[in-house]
């Protein structure tokens, strides 16, 4: 069985950067924003569409599951549910095609039966908010206040998606094979435990994943 790597995170605990550190280390591809592309390619989607879709979730779904009828705004639904679709698609045709590490996207519900090694990373709320603005565009002048409603607002729409694919709340700890406090830490300096801790986990102590 491929050996899988999917990491959920909290917005501004650094689970981005921490899954394609981890890939580097372990030697296994890291697939992030690669899935919107591949999206984009495959089905002719704009990328800060599917982009979009991807991080905000599809609410609008749920209707859908009990058979209502839609006018005027069924085909902006219907593209929704098919970027919703292409990309547990992809998800899966990742999981299933080699070992990799997979960031977001539900990507630990969706493999669920390939058994991946399940990371949650977080980090106290001063931790996240000082990560952020280290790493905000120079455009973008958020507010301390603004940065913590944007954090909690994207929080939520990943749990929204966890709702969406049948998952456990987003963050329960009991969820995960491993959670990680990155507060007041750098990222980098946490790569080779866990890469070690990786290959334990999959029984190649001491060799690549």
């Amino acid at each position: 069985m491929n050996k899988i790597v999917t990491i959920s995170r909290e917005f501004g605990s650094g689970g981005r950067e921490l899954g394609k550190r981890l890939s580097d280390a372990l030697g296994v591809p890291c697939y992030d924003n690669e899935i919107i592309e591949m999206i984009t390619k495959e089905h002719g989607f704009d990328a800060d569409y599917v982009a979009q879709i991807s991080e905000s979730g599809l609410k609008a779904m749920y209707p859908l599951t009990i058979g209502r009828r839609f006018s005027t705004s069924y085909t902006g639904l219907e593209q929704q549910v098919q970027v919703v679709v292409a990309q547990r698609k992809i998800i899966e045709r990742l999981g299933e095609q080699g070992d990799c590490v997979i960031v977001g996207r539900c990507a630990d519900v969706i493999l669920a039966h390939l058994k991946p090694l399940r990371v949650f990373v977080y980090a106290s709320q001063a931790s996240k908010l000082d990560r952020c603005r280290k790493r905000a565009a120079e455009s973008e002048r958020l507010t301390p206040l603004e940065m913590e409603r944007r954090m909690r607002r994207i929080d939520k729409n990943r749990a929204e998606q966890y709702d969406l694919v049948g998952g456990a709340d987003c963050g329960a700890r009991g969820s995960y094979d491993l959670c990680v406090n990155t507060s007041g830490k750098e990222i980098k300096t946490l790569i080779p435990a866990l890469a070690e801790y990786a290959r334990c986990w999959f029984g190649e102590s001491g060799g690549g994943i």
